[in-house]
C-alpha cells in the first residue's frame, strides 16, 4: 500500500504535465487502474475521441494489463493459467505447458539477456527473492530490518543461469532444469506489457494517446498539435526542492525510468533500493537514477535497468550497439549525463 501511494503521487504529478499545455486543446480524457502489476496506471486521450470510444480503448488496455499480470505474477496462480509461477514452483520437477504467450514473452528475454551481455537476467530470481524477503521484513518492522547474508547471496547466485530455462516453442512448455532457480520478471513485464497495449491501440486507429504505467510512459503518436508531451524526470534527491532534474518532451516513444528513491529499506542507517548488481549482488551504486527513450517500452524497461547496473562508459556503448536510443544518467552526486537528441521543454 505505502508503494502504491508513493506511485499514485509520482503519476499525479507525471499526469500534471502531461495534460498541461497553454494552447487549446482537444477535450482530455483519463482513465486510472490500481489492481495491475502492483502500480497505478493510466490511460489518457487528447485526440476528442468521443468517451464511448475512449472507454472501449481504456476496457482494451485492461484486458491487455490484466492477462499479462496474471501471465507474469511470480506471487499468485489463477485459476486456469499456468503462468510464471507455476514454472517457478515446478522448477527441477517437470515442463509446465504454458500460453504461448508465455513462450513468446521469456524468448524476448532471452534475447534482452543476449543484448545486454547478461545484465538483464530473468533468471536472477533466487537472490532478488532474498532482497524482495528482506525488503518484506523491513516493511513490516523496521528495526527488525537485516540484509542477506553474503553467503545466502552467493549460494543463490550459483543458480541463476539463464540457460536453464529450457523452451520447446513448439510444445509450449517451459522447464526450469535447476531445482533452485527461479524467474523474475520485474525488470521487464510491466514494459512488456504496456508495449503490448501500445500495439493493440494502434491496430485500433489510435492516435494522441499516453499510457502511463506505473511511471513508465508510452506515447502514442503527438498532441493534436502535432507537438509532444511534456513530462518530467524525477529527481531522485528528496531533499532538493527542484522536484525534477529536467522536463522532457515525449511524442510516439517511450519514457522508462529506473532509480533508488521509490522501493528501498533502511539497515544502520543506509538505504537499500531494489536493483540489484549482478555482479556484486548487491543493489548497484553506480546511479541514483537512469531514464531511457526507446521505440518500445519493453526494451525501454529493460535497459534502464541494465544502465542503471553498468558504467557510464559500458553503457554508452551497449546503447550505441543498439541504435536508436537516448539516455538520462543521474549520479548520486547529483551531476546529469545523457545522450544527443533529448527533447526539452520550452
Amino acid at each position: 500500500m505505502k508503494r502504491i501511494l508513493l506511485l499514485l503521487i509520482s503519476l499525479l504529478a507525471v499526469s500534471s504535465l502531461l495534460c498541461s499545455c497553454s494552447e487549446p486543446q482537444p477535450q482530455t480524457q483519463a482513465k486510472s487502474y490500481y489492481e495491475y502489476f502492483d502500480t497505478v496506471s493510466a490511460v489518457f486521450s487528447y485526440k476528442g475521441d468521443d468517451p464511448t470510444e475512449f472507454e472501449e480503448n481504456c476496457a482494451a488496455v485492461e484486458e491487455i494489463l490484466k492477462e499479462y499480470h496474471r501471465l507474469l505474477d511470480i506471487y499468485y496462480e489463477y485459476d486456469g493459467i499456468n503462468n510464471i509461477k507455476t514454472i517457478n514452483d515446478n522448477a527441477g520437477k517437470e515442463a509446465v505447458k504454458v500460453d504461448k504467450k508465455i513462450v513468446e514473452f521469456l524468448l524476448y528475454c532471452k534475447e534482452l539477456y543476449a543484448i545486454t551481455d547478461g545484465e538483464t537476467n530473468i533468471a536472477m530470481g533466487a537472490v532478488l527473492t532474498l532482497w524482495h524477503d528482506a525488503r518484506e521484513t523491513a516493511d513490516t518492522d523496521p528495526k527488525a530490518a537485516v540484509l542477506p547474508s553474503a553467503e545466502e547471496l552467493h549460494s543463490a547466485s550459483e543458480h541463476t543461469d539463464i540457460d536453464n530455462i529450457i523452451i520447446d516453442e513448439e510444445g509450449s512448455t517451459v522447464y526450469l532444469a535447476d531445482p533452485l532457480m527461479s524467474i523474475d520478471v520485474g525488470a521487464i513485464g510491466k514494459g512488456y506489457a504496456a508495449e503490448k497495449a501500445a500495439q493493440l491501440l494502434i491496430s485500433r486507429g489510435v492516435t494522441s494517446y499516453v499510457l502511463n504505467i506505473g511511471g513508465n510512459i508510452r506515447a502514442i503518436g503527438a498532441k493534436p498539435n502535432g507537438k509532444g508531451w511534456e513530462t518530467g524526470i524525477t529527481n531522485p534527491d528528496k531533499n532538493s526542492d527542484q522536484p525534477f532534474v529536467c522536463r522532457v518532451m515525449v511524442k510516439d516513444t517511450s519514457l522508462v525510468t529506473s532509480g533508488d528513491y521509490e522501493r528501498y529499506f533502511t539497515v544502520n542507517g543506509k538505504n537499500y533500493h531494489h536493483i540489484i548488481d549482478k555482479d556484486t549482488n548487491m543493489p548497484s551504486e553506480h546511479f541514483s537514477s537512469v531514464s531511457v527513450f526507446a521505440a518500445d517500452s519493453g526494451l525501454a524497461d529493460a535497459l534502464s535497468t541494465a544502465l542503471f547496473c553498468m558504467s557510464y562508459e559500458d553503457g554508452s556503448a551497449l546503447i550505441s550497439r543498439i541504435g536508436g536510443i537516448k539516455a538520462i544518467w543521474v549520479s548520486p552526486d547529483g551531476s546529469v549525463k545523457m545522450t544527443d537528441g533529448i527533447t526539452f521543454s520550452e
